[in-house]
């Protein structure tokens, strides 16, 4: 016959008591994730009444702390409370048990932060750092067990489960505030020869406090021990016993990608001639021989664009104007994609784009100049200048040693990079010098 640990013995007795309380709460028509949102609710006056005696108490006064631990004890209860009525109403559900374990994470949460804001406030530095690391260790039990589940293995041993952590800090926090109303708050306990005092009556709720920060982490720990072991045995089990068996994804991914490589062989060509002779004006790349792209025109406020191999796409900087044709001091550049690729359409940067690669970074240098930059390339500064010649915005740019009016930026990539770190060869600069009309050119090494 199976014997049931003292633990179960005790919640069973609980139950028989509070069970008159479920029905009650049932036939009121409480649901269980109302009964999860009512223990939240007090969850947080704990922390309200907790930050309210940081604020409004002394460090002698108590008090705060007594009745902080009653209402842990009384929101511990609904805790209990959830999980009956589910039971005894006939209302269990899958969402409600996740609702339930979410709520309590932020049950528990929300009271740590309420003793670290407590402690804080009345210089108990240390004993904060304690209470954090107990809300880490409170946090890593619960979190070892749920995704030792998601894996298909029970994980419920060790010493401070939530109940326990519950019942430690109520009654350490009731403790507390008694033993201040008998002795005093500002009691101190000196030992001959020892420079600091040994005892106060926060001793009483910080001493549990360090139990419990040590006993959680190594509850979590062992859960984690015994997670391992559990996993590896089952392991070896999935491969005596378990046939292999190919994914059905992986087939039909297989497929997918024999389709593509097919289709690809014999559309390329076509793709090639149709992209080509769509752009009207094509630049050759000098040295590549392979590289060609089309030649942005018809944009009325262009100032230069950026294409990089192998892609055609173009990245357009165009000059920003607001509502009254002024341009906008704090976003200069308005940065955009023509994707040639689906028919010359305009597309905006996405995020990613716009924050670590292709985004623009401007300073307003005053008399309507501005000082501008990609945000993944610092090293070469461009300036938007009116000219005194058309009274025209252009980008200028350092080439060649000379001022000159930025018209391309073309970045050279060779395979073997990635998305955050490209593998590139060169950054060709092209403009035109505003004295002479000449093209200037210039390739720097990467």
């Amino acid at each position: 016959m199976k014997r049931t640990s003292l633990r179960t013995q005790l919640q069973q007795g609980i139950y028989k008591v509070i069970n008159p309380f479920v029905k009650l709460l049932i036939k009121l028509g409480l649901t269980p994730n109302a009964v999860t949102t009512i223990g939240l609710l007090l969850n947080i006056g704990v922390a309200v009444i907790f930050i309210f005696g940081g604020e409004e108490g002394n460090r002698g006064d108590l008090r705060y702390i007594g009745w902080a631990g009653a209402l842990i004890l009384f929101a511990g209860l609904f805790d209990m409370l959830d999980g009956q009525v589910a039971r005894l109403g006939n209302m269990s559900s899958r969402f409600g048990a996740l609702y339930d374990s979410v709520l309590d994470r932020y049950s528990e949460l929300i009271m740590f932060f309420g003793i670290c804001y407590y402690l804080v406030a009345h210089h108990y530095f240390i004993s904060s750092l304690i209470a954090f690391i107990g809300m880490i260790g409170s946090m890593m039990v619960s979190y070892t067990r749920a995704r030792s589940e998601g894996l298909g293995i029970e994980n419920k041993g060790g010493l401070m489960q939530r109940p326990e952590r519950v019942i430690t800090i109520a009654v350490a926090a009731i403790a507390c505030s008694i033993t201040a109303h008998y002795i005093g708050g500002n009691y101190r306990l000196f030992v001959s020869g020892i420079p600091f005092h040994i005892f106060e009556p926060m001793s009483v709720f910080i001493i549990p406090l360090t139990i419990l920060a040590l006993m959680t982490n190594i509850t979590a720990i062992k859960r984690l021990m015994d997670a391992k072991k559990a996993l590896e045995a089952k392991d070896k089990t999935d491969k005596l016993t378990v046939p292999l068996k190919r994914d059905p994804k992986a087939k039909a991914m297989m497929w997918l990608l024999l389709f593509t490589v097919v289709l690809f062989g014999y559309t390329k060509p076509l793709l090639n001639h149709i992209l080509t002779s769509n752009a009207k004006n094509v630049s050759v790349i000098a040295d590549d021989g392979i590289d060609t792209f089309p030649v942005p025109t018809g944009i009325k406020n262009q100032l230069f664009y950026l294409q990089k191999t192998p892609n055609i796409n173009t990245i357009m900087c165009e000059l920003n104007l607001d509502s009254k044709g002024q341009v906008d001091e704090d976003n200069p550049v308005h940065v955009y994609w023509i994707r040639y690729r689906e028919g010359g359409e305009r597309a905006e940067l996405t995020f990613i784009q716009r924050t670590f690669a292709y985004g623009i970074k401007s300073r307003s240098l005053g008399n309507g100049r501005f000082e501008i930059h990609f945000v993944s390339y610092k090293k070469k500064p461009f300036y938007i200048v009116k000219s005194a010649a058309d009274n025209q915005y252009h980008a200028y740019a350092s080439i060649d040693k000379k001022m000159v009016v930025l018209k391309r930026v073309y970045i050279k990539i060779n395979p073997g990079g990635t998305f955050w770190s490209p593998n590139i060869e060169y950054i060709e600069l092209k403009g035109v010098d505003p004295v002479t009309g000449k093209e200037v050119m210039e390739r720097n090494k990467v």
